[in-house]
């Protein structure tokens, strides 16, 4: 391929320079097919731990694991040759030490070839985080709600509902840009505090959840195409897959019990006819 030729990846210095400026356009991927049909719409693709969930049936994200994440980032950066691929980290494999993290983050990156990881980001992750970048890793963070932390907050909640939890989401956000991640996700909160947070911090900030005040929107891919039968509030359907699929394999099964479609025959004389 000439280099005229070649397409400019969306680098972590490109996300970071767009705070205040035109809304970043991000979504999730799992898979090559996928990417590569978001790849020129998004200027950021997130290989989400959401995959336990959305892919393998799993009830939460917890039982999702390093090897996961790596063989579905390996498959979206085959499809993606554009978006900026981040891979998140799942549980465990960040919390115990500084070290601990950057060794997985670094196998994520080399095995992958992505761009980025994220990570959910309490106040307790600042100095993970600052000692990844300072390691030349590019870190997003994640705050408000954190799936990660669904089962010690009692479930999937909106965070910020007290001034006490407000104070602690501000906080968290703030640490987390301080300590040098180059985005912050904002998961679950209300339109105030998304603004309050985006207009306090230095990096852009991706809503999910948490309104257009953002400096950019991310959902469930699956969500936003209409894959489920429930998805949150918050999402906008811009399809219905799930019906659209359903028809178009019954058509499918209809065809075969009818024998309705070419035979090898038919098929064999419309390869001759056209050669």
């Amino acid at each position: 391929m000439s280099a005229q030729n070649q397409v400019r990846r969306v680098t972590a210095p490109d996300i970071r320079a767009r705070k205040g400026g035109e809304p970043l356009v991000c979504l999730t991927a799992y898979d090559a097919p996928m990417a590569r049909i978001l790849d020129p719409h998004c200027d950021l693709l997130l290989v989400g731990d959401s995959v336990g969930m959305v892919v393998h049936g799993l009830e939460s994200t917890i039982g999702v694991t390093l090897d996961m994440m790596i063989l579905h980032g390996q498959a979206v950066m085959r499809g993606a040759k554009r978006a900026l691929v981040a891979v998140d980290m799942p549980f465990g494999s960040y919390e115990q030490s500084p070290e601990q993290a950057f060794a997985n983050a670094a196998r994520i990156m080399a095995e992958t070839g992505c761009q980025a990881i994220k990570i959910e980001s309490g106040t307790y992750a600042a100095e993970t985080i600052r000692f990844m970048a300072e390691r030349s890793i590019p870190v997003i963070g994640h705050i408000g709600l954190r799936p990660q932390a669904a089962l010690a907050d009692g479930g999937f909640r909106a965070k910020g509902r007290t001034d006490a939890e407000r104070q602690r989401v501000i906080d968290e956000a703030i640490a987390t840009a301080e300590a040098g991640a180059f985005a912050i996700v904002i998961e679950g909160v209300a339109e105030d505090l998304a603004r309050e947070i985006t207009e306090t911090v230095a990096v852009p900030t991706i809503g999910i959840g948490a309104s257009a005040a953002c400096d950019g929107q991310i959902l469930v891919t699956q969500d936003m195409l209409g894959v489920f039968d429930w998805t949150p509030k918050f999402v906008k359907r811009y399809d219905n897959m799930a019906e659209r699929t359903d028809a178009a394999v019954a058509q499918y099964a209809s065809d075969v019990r009818d024998r309705s479609f070419p035979s090898q025959r038919e098929v064999y004389t419309m390869k001759r006819s056209d050669g």
